[in-house]
Formats: structure tokens, sequence, C-alpha cells
């Protein structure tokens, strides 16, 4: 029997969303409709230090106001710790992670001194077994990450179907590239999982059979198969959507303090017009 069309729209509570969610939020619920399909809500906070439960709040009254729904209960990734842990400690007995304790800016100092061309993304490799004892008792913090040679040599060579466009222009089947995101990070200390892992299991978990979202995410699918094939999971299809940009031609985004929809909505503004506006 073949599983009915599942999308989701994934946000951060980490700000207040604006058009560029709208719009994503919008092209996903829109295709689960047009499917016959479910359209899900998932709410990713694993990032305990930004996420706000006002976000949160905040992000059912957009969503609500631009009239869409969603199944209940909604899934928030910080009730679901246990199973990315579980995850962890599969990928772990196999082989494939490693622990790195250098920071962020260690390694961003190593790739910046690396010859030009010879490693615009981090690979390491385990620390001999004294060494990281040690720095284990010490109570040094560190990374899970993913050894990227151990999991290609497992895997082999792998696909994903593209039904919308990456940011080159890419479509149909497509040739899974790990390699662009080198050993990624698939877990924290503090936090016990990242983005990638977390994200690929949700989706996994939720049966969702198609994953509708910006093309900014392009790269990221790639390592996502890649972990989809090492856990023993289905593959979705991917449709990446174009990024909604302002007058300034700069997509839309959190960091930039873009016009919320809380603003929007204050102004005035009906879902309708910002549907026109988009071009929905």
């Amino acid at each position: 029997m073949t599983a009915p069309f599942t999308t989701r729209f994934a946000p951060s509570p980490t700000g207040l969303l604006h058009r560029g969610h709208a719009f994503s939020a919008l092209t996903a619920h829109d295709a689960a409709r047009a499917a016959g399909g479910r359209s899900l809500l998932r709410i990713e906070d694993i990032d305990a230090t930004r996420c706000r439960p006002a976000f949160e709040t905040a992000i059912y009254g957009d969503l609500a106001w631009l009239g869409l729904e969603w199944e209940q209960p909604v899934r928030r990734q910080s009730e679901h710790l246990t199973e990315y842990q579980a995850a962890i400690e599969r990928l772990a007995e196999r082989g494939l992670l490693y622990r790195c304790f250098r920071t962020r800016k260690e390694i961003a100092e190593a790739i910046a001194s690396a010859p030009h061309g010879t490693m615009d993304t981090w690979r390491g490799s385990p620390l001999p077994s004294d060494q990281e004892a040690r720095r284990l008792a010490a109570g040094e913090a560190f990374a899970w990450r993913l050894s990227l040679d151990a999991a290609l040599a497992q895997a082999g060579p792998l696909t994903f179907t593209e039904e919308g466009s990456g940011p080159n222009g890419e479509t149909g089947l497509i040739p899974a590239r790990p390699e662009l995101g080198g050993d990624v990070v698939l877990a924290r200390r503090d936090v016990g999982v990242a983005y990638h892992l977390a994200v690929t299991l949700d989706d996994a978990l939720q049966g969702v059979t198609h994953v509708i979202r910006g093309e900014d995410l392009f790269e990221a699918t790639h390592v996502q198969r890649l972990l989809q094939a090492l856990l023993d999971l289905p593959t979705p299809v991917y449709r990446h959507h174009r990024l909604l940009t302002g007058p300034d031609g700069k997509r839309y985004a959190k960091r930039d303090h873009a016009q919320t929809l809380a603003e929007l909505r204050t102004a005035g503004v009906t879902p309708q017009q910002l549907r026109a506006e988009m071009g929905l």
C-alpha cells in the first residue's frame, strides 16, 4: 500500500516568522492539499540556548493567521532526545562516529590555514585512545562527528529524487555527494543531537514522503541521504523551492531582522494579499 503524500513545515522557535517562512509553509501546505495528503507541523527546538516558548506560541498564531491547519500532536524535538541518542549509539557501535574535541574556532582556523582547495570542509579522525580518555576524564566538551570515510565505505553510491530545483538548477535523480559536508556534527554533549540527525530521524518517524523546503537546504540533503542509508530509513522525495528576497535582493532572514508576519498583520496586510505578493 502506497503511503499518503505527507509533508511538513519545521520552524525553529528562535525568533518570529517572516515572509520567507510563510512562503515555505504555504508551499508545503498547498502541495499536500493538492495531493489530498497530510501536512504536518514540527517544532525544531533542540537549541535550548536560543529557543523560547514565546516564539513557539507566536508560530502557532502566525500559521493560524495564514489559514493553515496541522495534525495533532505537534512533534517537538526536545521531547524526543532519547530517540536521537539511540541512533547515535547505533552509529557509534558501528565505528561511524568519533569524538571531536576541537572548538568551532579551532576548526575554522585549521580550514583557513589549509592550502587553497585542499580542505574546504572539516575532515578529522579519532584521537588515540589514551589521549581521548584523558580529555574525557578532564571533562572536556566534545562533539560526535560522522566519519565520512567510514560512512561512505559502508553506504556506497547513493541518489535522491529532486522534484524542485537546487541552487544551480539540479533536478531529477541526483547523485548524493555527502563529501560536500565533510565530517558533520551529529551530536554535542550539551544537547545530545544536532540538526542533520534530528531532521532525518523525524522525517522517517513521521512518515514524511515529500520534503518541501527552501533551496538553501539543498546541500543538506546530501548528508541526510547518507544518514538514511546508514540507519536503514526510507528516502522521501525532495522538492526545494526558490527563496524570497527583499527589495535589496537579499533573502529574508531572522538575523537581518526581516519584517515579521506579526508586523505585517499589525499593518493591516491580509493573508490573501501576502499570497498574491508571493505569487501563490
